[in-house]
C-alpha cells in the first residue's frame, strides 16, 4: 500500500528496507531518545522489527508508514508514522506514532505525513478513534497534534517508560465525525 502527498511517499515497510530502518535510528538515537520508549520492542534488531511489523499488518493489528521525499523515493527513510493497537468491534479505535529525521523537523513533513496517513485510517479503514499521546515536555508533538485537530483529553501521571523512568503524558484524540 502507498499514500502520497505533495512532498511524500508514505508506505509499508518491506524486508528490504532493514539497512535504512537502521540508518535512520542509529542517525536519530540522541535526537529521538528524550521522547523513545522502552520496551522489548526497541531492543530486536531492524529487520526482525520490520517483520513483524508486517505480521501485525497482516493481522489487522497496527498499520505502520515508512516517510519517504517523493522526489527521491529510494532514499533514506525519513520518518514513520504508525497506528498500533487497533481495536475493532465497537471502539474502531488506535493509537498514533511518529518520528521524524532531526534532518527534516520543522518542515512541516510530519504534519503532512501525518494527515494523510489518518485520511487513510478514517476513511478506508473505517475507525472511528486515533489517540495520540505526548510528554508535557514535547512542545513540537503538541504543536503538531493540535493542528491536526487533536483535542486533549487529561493528563496521564506516570504513564509510559521512556529511557527508564515512568514519565506522563498529556492523552489526545481526534475522532472522525463522518
Amino acid at each position: 500500500m502507498i499514500l502520497k502527498t505533495n512532498r511524500l511517499i508514505l508506505r509499508l515497510p518491506l524486508e528490504r528496507d532493514s539497512i535504512k530502518f537502521k540508518s535512520f535510528h542509529e542517525r536519530n538515537m540522541e535526537h529521538l531518545s528524550p521522547w523513545k520508549s522502552t520496551t522489548a520492542e526497541s531492543k530486536k534488531d531492524h529487520k526482525t522489527l520490520l517483520l513483524d511489523w508486517g505480521q501485525e499488518f497482516e493481522e489487522d493489528k497496527a498499520i505502520r508508514f515508512l516517510l519517504f521525499l517523493k522526489d527521491n523515493p529510494e532514499s533514506e527513510i525519513i520518518g514513520f508514522c504508525n497506528f498500533s493497537q487497533i481495536f475493532r468491534g465497537p471502539f474502531q479505535a488506535c493509537y498514533l506514532g511518529y518520528q521524524i529525521d532531526k534532518n527534516f523537523e520543522g518542515k512541516g513533513l510530519m504534519s503532512e505525513a501525518v494527515a494523510k496517513a489518518i485520511e487513510y485510517m478514517f476513511e478506508e479503514q473505517k475507525l472511528h478513534r486515533i489517540m495520540a499521546c505526548y510528554m508535557p515536555s514535547n512542545k513540537k508533538s503538541a504543536r503538531l497534534l493540535q493542528k491536526l485537530g487533536f483535542v486533549v483529553e487529561g493528563h496521564a501521571k506516570k504513564y509510559l517508560l521512556i529511557n527508564g523512568q515512568w514519565e506522563d503524558h498529556i492523552l489526545t484524540s481526534l475522532t472522525n465525525d463522518k
